[in-house]
């Protein structure tokens, strides 16, 4: 078996907002690794923390607790300035509104050399305007809309016009937190197209947060589902489907629309009860249950979602 190279270790990750009685601990505890090569997904409803996670390892978010690592080495708090702009580089972002993370004030080419400027990464001005035209070709923009402004274009273009802006620092990781939730649904596979040749080009990983199982099926090879600032199922993705044993997880799978319409009659949605975990006393650990399936649970449910592992198993 090929060991797997580790690009990203998240350990014990704690994120609190505000002071005293204002505290809120928006990540509690949370640990993950992602693989070279590999779209890593973190699924959950609004506010449960995901694009907190994003912004930490960007480091927007200050992190309380734990630790980050980039190859092994740490990217919080103060670190040398070499490591400083080559992570500034490596790691990029695709945020979530096209029109929102856009200058309306500054054309399509100041947009895309932003992150150029400050590292210097072109020897004069022809060769970043060369890089600029090759990031807009890869997106699938013409190079001529450098001179435009964001305003003329539709929402596909502007995420484009984002991508384009992350694309042309020759990244490595690339954050893309819910990257198509704000375009239309005619729009949405174009971009998650886009996203899975660019990978394939030019070798990336990505983290990608959403909301929408359908679409995290669609494009990760492993999801970690997050409730409440901590992750509660991490698997591979298509595992983690067939086979969900945390309460959460299932609940969010038996809200996806079936596109069936007699399938989506018959459908029992479940509702998720936290009460239901007796933590009081036995509070739970993260632990893997299988190979690969790591689940938030005390010993008492270990046992049962051994058996419902089992179970399925015998299916």
């Amino acid at each position: 078996m090929i060991e797997k190279e580790v690009l990203v270790e998240v350990k014990n990750l704690k994120v609190v907002f505000g002071k005293g009685k204002n505290k809120f601990t928006a990540i509690d505890d949370v640990s993950f690794q992602i693989f070279k090569g590999e779209t890593f997904g973190i699924v959950g409803e609004s506010g449960s923390g995901k694009t907190t996670i994003g912004r930490a390892i960007m480091r927007i978010n200050e992190v309380t607790e734990g630790q980050i690592l980039y190859h092994g080495k740490s990217i919080q708090g103060k670190i040398p300035k070499e490591w400083d702009r080559e992570i500034t580089q490596k790691i990029q972002m695709i945020f979530q509104d096209p029109m929102a993370s856009l200058n309306e004030r500054a054309k399509v080419d100041y947009i895309v050399s932003e992150g150029l400027y400050p590292s210097k990464k072109y020897k004069d001005e022809a060769e970043r305007q060369q890089k600029v035209r090759d990031a807009l070709l890869n997106v699938g923009l013409l190079p001529e809309f450098s001179s435009r402004f964001p305003h003329e274009f539709s929402g596909g273009q502007r995420q484009r016009i984002g991508i384009a802006r992350a694309l042309v620092m020759e990244p490595e990781f690339i954050i893309a937190d819910e990257p198509i939730s704000a375009l239309d649904v005619s729009i949405r596979a174009q971009v998650l197209n886009l996203l899975a040749s660019l990978q394939q080009q030019n070798h990336l990983t990505y983290l990608f947060i959403a909301h929408d199982l359908s679409i995290v099926r669609f494009i990760t090879d492993r999801t970690a589902v997050i409730y409440k600032g901590k992750i509660v199922e991490l698997a591979e993705t298509e595992k983690l489907f067939a086979h969900p044993l945390h309460p959460y997880t299932r609940a969010l799978l038996s809200a996806v629309p079936e596109p069936n319409p007699y399938k989506e009659r018959e459908k029992v949605v479940e509702v998720y009860d936290p009460s239901q975990h007796r933590y009081d006393q036995h509070p739970p650990s993260f632990i893997e249950i299988e190979d690969g399936h790591f689940i938030l649970a005390n010993e008492e449910e270990l046992a049962d979602y051994r058996i419902l592992l089992k179970m399925e198993g015998t299916k």
